[in-house]
């Protein structure tokens, strides 16, 4: 705290701004600056990383209590601006939130049970992903996958991983040449282009969200993979057994979307689209508290807001559970926690290298939003506050037959060009 501040402090007991800033700083070693708009200037550390800059006296309200959703929700409504690395804007945001969990504790919902009906998960759908798609292209890979990437070996670039996560979802279906794939939350269209040209299969991709729709049609046609490869704007509960079951179903980064007391319909939905001795992989994000649906520090109300309206995310035993319930045999379960975190820190990474284009196709409070969501949550990842799981199962029926996987788990990892004979 420099000699002004350190004067300007002496007086706090007579000033209430003074009382919160001072109140804060006995939490040091914390690498930010504070600077007032009187010119005041609070260090919290030796060699500060991220320098606040607090437009009026009110926008103080906002660190009383210092929670990740309070933070969050002043810099992206412009009432203090903030200078630094997205990643070590949201490390002094998570040690200034620590302050604020030692005195209202720990956890809080990370999405609120709003409930949810075919209308409400429309309108969240298009809220989240239907920005734009010029919006996306800018920090995604080519493809424009937008989910946990898979990085076997850790020096994969984000494309390379994208394709490596496409690959290893694919090789544990077994997914044969002329099989059916349904692809629930199927985004631009990448794994159905790449389910329908690398091994085969005859694809039905779907999805709520108008601008996914129109690009992954779009990108279909120019890959000339018409025959192979359908699109559909359409809610998964309208997907009808009747048109056909498919021998393999792939559900990514899309079940958060269902809300808790929707798993046991979704579940059973799959189920019934399934052929007998069928596979599903489902590859979601999941809480690690094990009452579903909670994350530390305070970062609930944020994200309901501004990013991923009406979202629940279940524990993973619960998600195995319905499973079961819904006659899904689990047979296998990868935690790809820390894969996604390396995924977000290279989003946020490239978000942060194209700001200036990003500043360009939307508006102010839209850029911070998303510059603070994603490297906000390369951090719950990286601690541990929510995971990501791939649970493969089996259509669950009597007889060993029905259930086509090898006994060995060897075959995930083959090279997918010699085959599954």
């Amino acid at each position: 705290m420099d000699a002004r501040a350190d004067s300007f402090a002496g007086r706090a007991e007579h000033n209430p701004v003074t009382r919160v800033l001072t109140g804060l700083h006995s939490h040091s070693d914390i690498p930010l600056r504070l600077t007032l708009w009187n010119g005041m200037q609070y260090d919290f550390g030796t060699l500060p990383k991220v320098t606040v800059s607090i437009l009026s006296p009110g926008a103080l309200r906002y660190f009383v209590p210092p929670s990740l959703d309070n933070m969050a929700e002043g810099y992206v409504n412009g009432h203090f601006d903030i200078q630094g690395q997205a990643v070590d804007i949201v490390e002094v945001a998570a040690n200034l939130a620590q302050i604020g969990v030692a005195k209202q504790g720990k956890f809080g919902r990370l999405f609120s049970a709003l409930g949810h009906d075919r209308l409400k998960d429309a309108h969240a759908i298009e809220h989240h992903y239907d920005v734009s798609n010029d919006f996306y292209r800018l920090w995604l890979d080519d493809a424009m996958v937008y989910s946990c990437a898979y990085f076997p070996s850790q020096t994969e670039s984000l494309q390379e991983a994208q394709n490596a996560k496409l690959d290893h979802i694919l090789n544990k279906l077994m997914l044969k040449p002329g099989e059916r794939l349904l692809d629930i939350g199927c985004g631009w269209g990448a794994l159905a282009m790449r389910a329908a040209q690398k091994y085969g299969a005859k694809v039905v991709g779907i999805t709520l969200s108008r601008n996914q729709h129109a690009l992954a049609r779009e990108r279909v046609a120019l890959s000339e993979l018409d025959n192979q490869v359908e699109i559909r704007m359409q809610d998964y509960r309208d997907t009808d057994p009747r048109d056909g079951q498919f021998d393999k179903i792939t559900s990514i980064g899309m079940f958060e979307h269902v809300g808790l007391n929707h798993l046991a319909a979704y579940f059973n939905k799959i189920n019934t689209l399934l052929k007998d001795g069928g596979l599903v992989l489902n590859h979601g994000i999941t809480s690690t508290d094990p009452g579903s649906g909670v994350t530390p520090l305070g970062a609930a109300s944020f994200i309901e807001k501004y990013v991923f309206p009406n979202g629940e995310l279940p524990h993973l035993s619960l998600a195995l559970k319905e499973m079961q319930t819904a006659g899904l045999e689990t047979l296998d379960v990868e935690c790809l926690r820390r894969h996604y975190a390396r995924t977000l820190t290279f989003w946020s990474d490239n978000y942060e290298r194209h700001s200036d284009a990003i500043r360009a196709v939307v508006n102010e409070t839209t850029y911070r939003v998303w510059r603070i969501y994603l490297a906000g949550c390369a951090q719950a990842f990286s601690q541990n506050w929510v995971s990501l799981y791939q649970v493969l199962a089996c259509k669950a029926g009597s007889g060993e037959q029905l259930n086509p996987t090898p006994w060995s788990r060897a075959y995930m990892y083959k090279d997918k060009d010699a085959g599954f004979g």
